[in-house]
C-alpha cells in the first residue's frame, strides 16, 4: 500500500471527524455493531438532521479482520435505501470510523453543506 502524507489522506477521505452524535462501537463484536447501527438508523427516521461519528477499533498489524468492511458495506447499503444521506471514513489521525449524515430536515438556523 503506497504511504501518503496526511493532507493527501484528508483532501480523499475530507476532514469531518465530529458529528452532533458518536457512536462508539470500539470493543464491540461485527453482530452487535450490524444491531447498533440498524436501531440508529430506525431511531432516525422520525427524528431531524443529524451527523453521526461512528468509531472502530483501528486496523493494526494484528488486529485481523476489523470493522471497517463490514460496517461500510451496511452504511453502503441504506443509502441506497436513502437512510443514511453519505457517509465517509474518518481520518486516520482521528481513529477508525465513519463520519455519517442522515437524512431530514436541517434543525433550525442550520444550513446543511
Amino acid at each position: 500500500m503506497p504511504l501518503f502524507e496526511p493532507d493527501s489522506i484528508r483532501a480523499l477521505v475530507g476532514d469531518r471527524a465530529t458529528g452532533e452524535l458518536t457512536l462508539d462501537l470500539r470493543g464491540v463484536c461485527l453482530s452487535d455493531a450490524r444491531t447498533a447501527i440498524s436501531e440508529m438508523l430506525e431511531r432516525q427516521r422520525s427524528g431531524d438532521w443529524t451527523s453521526v461519528v461512528i468509531r472502530i477499533d483501528p486496523a493494526t498489524p494484528t488486529s485481523g479482520e476489523t470493522l471497517f468492511l463490514p460496517i461500510g458495506r451496511q452504511l453502503l447499503e441504506a443509502r441506497k435505501r436513502g437512510l443514511v444521506t453519505r457517509f465517509q471514513p474518518l481520518p486516520e489521525a482521528d481513529g477508525g470510523g465513519f463520519y455519517v449524515e442522515l437524512p431530514g430536515g436541517p434543525r433550525s438556523g442550520e444550513v446543511p453543506e
